[in-house]
């Protein structure tokens, strides 16, 4: 996932944006191309602010479009839900669609890196719902 999704990402349930990013593993890429100009509009995911005040170049930009994020965490502030991002790809989907088993298993891998508050009443589920803590 790119960074500057965060500027197009809010949750599914409740709207809210920005989201929380919290990032485990991220490579550098090859873009083949230089950036001329600032691409987010509202939010800069890499700095985690809001453009006008984030002090963004065309440098910049072209830095954080050579980053990728192999595997992450998005978080609402306003629910307290989460969403994986796994293998690039964040998984943004309403609960009645999520897996249990797989959303405790990422949950488990990343514990020491997941918000406390997130492991004991993160939505749709939690280390601490299930009995794992």
């Amino acid at each position: 996932m790119k960074y500057r999704l965060m500027d197009l990402l809010a949750c599914p349930i409740d709207k809210d944006f920005p989201l929380k990013l919290i990032v485990f593993q991220e490579e550098e890429r090859s873009i083949g191309f230089k950036h001329e100009s600032i691409i987010c509009e509202l939010y800069c995911g890499l700095n985690g602010a809001i453009v006008k005040d984030a002090g963004l170049s065309a440098e910049v930009c072209d830095k954080c479009m050579k980053r990728e994020i192999l595997n992450g965490l998005l978080i609402c502030s306003k629910c307290n839900r989460w969403y994986p991002i796994v293998d690039e790809i964040p998984q943004l989907l309403p609960d009645e669609l999520r897996d249990a088993k797989e959303d405790l298993s990422f949950l488990r891998k990343y514990a020491e890196k997941v918000p406390k508050h997130i492991l004991e009443e993160g939505r749709p589920f939690s280390l601490v719902t299930r009995g794992e803590r």
